[in-house]
């Protein structure tokens, strides 16, 4: 057999979508602040002022570093259930799964080189090459291993990092690139397309080479590991079952998450306690909102109450695109050239009416189709012929 024929419809599971819609809003407040403005080369806590500085605050603590680990957990839950109805259809997973994260890889260095350079598609491919390695592992093991390879890599960094700011007191101010900021704000304001895409990539190499991509494999492997350790033994399909569980990862999550968010701001605005705030607590708050949204999902009316989330969740490539494509197309200067032309604040209102938007578009769209255009176009890729199909929702929940 070389396909996976569809499957029933109640083996798409809402919750799951909702999860991915919900990322997605995160994911668009944080991005549209490296659209507009040189974001990774200054100091936040100096360069925006007033009101700005009010509304980073809130992003730095509630939104930043938040929401990639939950798209991680759910990477892997997904390759677990895309794994299972292989072997239920006597397919071999390991063709599919290398050919479904070679079309990502492609995905990827489109959108990082042509569109917007804050790629995370590249990661989630290569690194999802290593997660297949691990999918025959039993899940409570998956999720063991993954806790640890996330623990205990981040509490020795923390370590380190209080024992530097205590001996050196290094601050955020000591690695503004001054030189990068101003090749970054020159490009991306007066640049050709071109310029534009050269700098684009300068931009990426900083951000995922050298030890970047290093540092990623031990914030996202852990995460897609403990995502298909769930998916084995079916935490979300069996919330109801495990809703104690549920309770008590977001009552000791939450708490500790913000917390570890807030010590830029109650502590000292470092390098040190940024690195804390974002690597330890953020996937610690990611945990505790994708408890809660599971624990919400279990209510009798929460399904409609969140479909805004589950609709756009259901084409969450292809939104994810289309934010980039947007966010770029107003602030750089081949669009309508508003780089460094807003506040903060208004931009983040802007991420939100964009997010509204696509809302409409993907429901407007899904009336029609059963999978966003660059979900199609995945699907087809990798099986080898056209998946479009038309109305119901009769799949696995694929990313």
């Amino acid at each position: 057999m070389n396909h996976i024929p569809p499957v029933v419809q109640t083996e798409r599971i809402q919750t799951l979508d909702v999860l991915r819609g919900f990322s997605l809003f995160g994911i668009i407040l944080v991005n549209m602040i490296g659209f507009h403005s040189p974001y990774g080369y200054y100091n936040p806590y100096e360069w925006w002022k007033y009101d700005d500085l009010t509304t980073h605050a809130w992003i730095d603590v509630l939104v930043q570093g938040t929401f990639y680990p939950i798209f991680a957990l759910l990477f892997g839950y997904g390759m677990v259930m895309i794994r299972r109805k292989a072997l239920a259809n006597g397919n071999t997973f390991w063709k599919i799964g290398v050919k479904r994260l070679l079309v990502l890889l492609a995905f990827g260095v489109i959108h990082a080189f042509f569109i917007w350079h804050g790629d995370i598609l590249i990661t989630y491919a290569l690194i999802g090459f290593l997660l297949l390695l691990f999918l025959r592992i039993p899940g409570p093991f998956l999720i063991g291993l993954g806790m640890a390879l996330y623990l205990l890599p981040q509490l020795f960094l923390t370590a380190l990092f209080l024992i530097l700011h205590l001996s050196n007191g290094v601050s955020l101010a000591d690695y503004t690139n001054i030189v990068a900021l101003q090749t970054s704000q020159e490009a991306y304001t007066n640049g050709s397309y071109m310029e534009v895409t050269a700098q684009r990539i300068s931009d990426w190499k900083t951000i995922n080479l050298s030890a970047g991509f290093t540092l990623y494999i031990f914030l996202i492997l852990p995460m897609m590991l403990i995502g298909a350790g769930a998916a084995k033994l079916k935490w979300i399909e069996k919330s109801k079952e495990y809703w104690r569980m549920w309770l008590v990862i977001f009552l000791i999550a939450l708490p500790i998450g913000i917390a570890i968010k807030l010590l830029p701001l109650i502590v000292e605005p470092s390098l040190s306690f940024q690195y804390i705030q974002d690597a330890l607590g953020g996937p610690i708050l990611g945990f505790a909102y994708a408890a809660g949204l599971i624990l919400l999902m279990n209510a009798r009316m929460a399904g409609k109450l969140l479909k805004p989330f589950s609709t756009i969740g259901r084409m969450s490539l292809s939104m994810y695109l289309m934010q980039s494509l947007i966010g770029t197309l107003i602030f750089y200067p081949y669009g309508l050239g508003l780089y460094g032309d807003i506040s903060l604040t208004t931009g983040t209102w802007l991420a939100v009416c964009i997010y509204v938007i696509q809302v409409v578009l993907a429901g407007l769209w899904l009336a029609k189709f059963q999978r966003g255009p660059a979900e199609m176009l995945w699907r087809s890729l990798t099986y080898g012929k056209n998946m479009k199909r038309r109305g119901g929702t009769n799949e696995v929940n694929e990313l």
